[in-house]
């Protein structure tokens, strides 16, 4: 698999991608639990992710979630690894306000390294059921669906969620390039993650219909927020790569 379409497929497993008096760390050596259907929101959630590719060292990703009153912003960060590194940093930005049903994006942005012609624009317009994307420098629009999230902020959506998370889901979301909506398939049944060291108790999504070009999954941290504990994707080749967390702080 040649770097470009490496890194494409990150992209797509991106897509299938507190407020506690004391400041709360899980990392290699200890976990914290959190009763999440009595806590306030978080102040503050960083997330550390090791990717790998074939097993192998693709990349690592970072990730800062900020509430701010009503308001919220999500700021990704993919560094790779290797010869990876090469084609820069992959940079996602989310703003927007918090409803009674979650998160709900204004603006979110997409980066990758110094190619300013791979940068993606888009904005919200709730009150128009608007969607515009700018691609490239041209503008592209879609009808917005209540609900619809971004690369960067769906992964924080899934807190507000957790009354729904049953049987199955759908997810509308946006990639910067196109509005789709993702079906995903609830396991009942928990399950425990080791992320470096820490396990996690885990709901495991699966797609409600094969998709013939690629598999997603994910595991959702139930005792942390149902932050995304591991992604996986498995594309039309055999590739797979896997997103792993391996620290979590939370304010």
């Amino acid at each position: 698999m040649n770097r470009i379409k490496a890194w494409s497929l990150l992209f797509s497993l991106l897509i299938g991608a507190v407020a506690l008096a004391p400041q709360v760390a899980v990392s290699k050596t200890k976990a914290a639990k959190e009763n999440i259907s009595s806590s306030p929101l978080p102040k503050r959630i960083q997330a550390t992710y090791e990717v790998t590719k074939n097993g192998e060292p693709f990349a690592n990703v970072h990730e800062l979630f900020v509430v701010t009153k009503n308001a919220y912003t999500v700021e990704s960060t993919t560094k790779g690894l290797g010869v990876y590194a090469l084609l820069g940093e992959r940079k996602l930005s989310s703003v927007g306000v918090i409803t009674a049903k979650g998160l709900q994006p204004t603006h979110f942005e997409l980066h990758q390294g110094n190619h300013k012609k791979k940068s993606l624009f888009t904005d919200f317009d709730w009150a128009k059921r608007s969607l515009v994307m700018t691609i490239k420098g041209k503008q592209e629009t879609a009808e917005l669906k209540a609900g619809t999230q971004d690369l960067a902020s769906y992964a924080y959506q899934f807190m507000f969620m957790r009354a729904s998370l049953k049987n199955t889901i759908t997810v509308p979301l946006t990639t910067g390039k196109k509005l789709k909506q993702y079906q995903y398939k609830v396991n009942p049944e928990q399950k425990i993650i080791d992320g470096a060291g820490v396990q996690y108790k885990t709901l495991h999504l699966t797609p409600a219909e094969k998709d013939a070009s690629e598999t997603k999954e994910l595991w959702l941290a139930t005792e942390h927020y149902y932050v995304p504990a591991r992604i996986l994707m498995i594309d039309d080749d055999g590739h797979k790569l896997e997103q792993t967390l391996t620290e979590l702080r939370i304010e």
